[in-house]
């Protein structure tokens, strides 16, 4: 059996949520490969909103066992308050102990370095997460698993602060009392040490014994640390390769890659944006679409649909499909428009360059429709809605093989 992937490709808020919950009523199991609890996937179900962080979006369907693997980093607290909305989750959630500990003092950290950057913040969520990763690769950082052991794993945090009093005493963060680091990381224990195990085997062993596997990630494609917009980037790989690393799988055992867009783009913080709308269009889309972050409620900044940078980023990742959201959002614009080439330096190109500060969008404008609210069916979309995704599927030289038309998960399109 192989594993099925879900994929941003865009600046991350896509809808992944809406489409792996989704197709999660078919799957076993469901696994979260990076990120942390910066991101937020939003789920509606008969009317209620559900907002997840950490625990993968399989966790609706009572049946399925959920996966948060080594590629994340992990915060006890965040993933302790979110846990608690749900009951019975042991036998149900499992968390790598190869994970990597994002700790209180990341997040001061993350903070302190923004700030000291001034206008030139990159616009992080300030929840340690490039902290977090960045002691991941520099080896110096802490395991989920080493939560099973608070003495110990108190005393290296306490040595590592001392090791680094300098930089600390700049940042103006005070080195942790040790008993009350001791307590604090025997409350997590408590809580999380039940969940604690080998993810890695844990997922070989499902796909050994045929079991349905679908991954997802978390941001986009466009903030992946390699092949993002760098530095307004994230600090996971972002991409389907990652979810291959982030859960100890081979990209042998990937199956159908599914690639998650909106039928417009957005994107939150700083950095290059070449589709953004500043007229009332844009703030129309916002204003429809509720643009808010789930994790940090900052507005997101809106657009028209980027041609160029979906074939790219489809492209890296391999996509077999296209999962197009939040169509109905366009519901009511006179005209629509799709970012079809670039111009550089007053060259036309087809490609995305590694400077996207320098490009300027050139589009094609679309007769728009009435209303495509919970259609679910291709044939029974107005005919301009159809030609738009057409143009896309053009473009990208990706079929389009799910059309999302409401926020439920019901009014959704399934295309042959």
């Amino acid at each position: 059996m192989k594993a099925d992937l879900i994929v941003g490709i865009q600046w991350g808020d896509e809808g992944k949520g809406k489409i792996v919950d989704m197709l999660a009523q078919k799957y076993d199991i469901v696994c979260r490969s990076q990120g942390g609890h910066n991101a937020g996937h939003t789920i509606w179900v008969d009317g209620v909103r559900y907002a997840l962080q950490l625990v993968p979006s399989g966790i609706l369907n009572p049946n399925a066992i959920n996966v948060i693997g080594n590629g994340v980093v992990l915060s006890p607290e965040a993933i302790m308050k979110e846990m608690s909305q749900f009951q019975n989750l042991e036998g149900r959630l499992f968390i790598s102990d190869k994970a990597h500990l994002n700790l209180p003092y990341h997040s001061l950290i993350d903070q302190a370095k923004e700030r000291l950057k001034g206008d030139k913040a990159i616009g992080t969520t300030g929840k340690g997460i490039g902290p977090a990763y960045a002691e991941k690769i520099s080896r110096t950082g802490f395991r989920v698993g080493e939560l099973l052991n608070p003495s110990k794993l108190a005393e290296n945090i306490v040595e590592y602060f001392k090791q680094n009093r300098a930089i600390f005493d700049v940042l103006e963060i005070n080195t942790p009392n040790k008993d009350e680091l001791i307590a604090l990381l025997n409350e997590y224990k408590k809580a999380l040490a039940p969940f604690i195990t080998n993810t890695t085997n844990l997922v070989w062993n499902a796909l050994d014994e045929d079991k349905k596997v679908l991954l997802e990630g978390a941001q986009g494609t466009l903030l992946d640390i390699d092949h993002g917009t760098y530095p307004y980037v994230t600090s996971s790989s972002t991409v389907s390769a990652g979810a291959c690393t982030g859960l100890g799988l081979s990209p042998k055992d990937i199956g159908v890659v599914t690639g998650i867009v909106k039928a417009y783009c957005t994107r939150v913080g700083n950095g290059p944006f070449p589709s953004e709308d500043f007229t009332e269009d844009g703030k129309k889309i916002a204003d429809i679409g509720k643009e808010f972050g789930t994790v940090t409620g900052r507005a997101r900044r809106c657009g028209w649909f980027d041609a160029i940078a979906v074939k790219h980023a489809s492209r890296l990742n391999g996509c077999d499909q296209l999962a197009l959201m939040k169509l109905d959002v366009l519901d009511g614009f006179p005209k629509i428009k799709i970012c079809v080439a670039y111009d550089l330096d007053g060259q036309r190109i087809d490609y995305m360059p590694s400077d996207l500060e320098s490009v300027t969008p050139i589009y094609e404008e679309f007769d728009g429709w009435d209303s495509v609210v919970g259609i679910r069916e291709f044939d029974k979309l107005p005919s301009n809605a159809k030609k738009y995704i057409e143009k896309i599927e053009e473009l990208t030289g990706v079929k389009v093989g799910i059309i999302s038309t409401s926020p439920e998960r019901v009014d959704t399109i399934i295309r042959g």
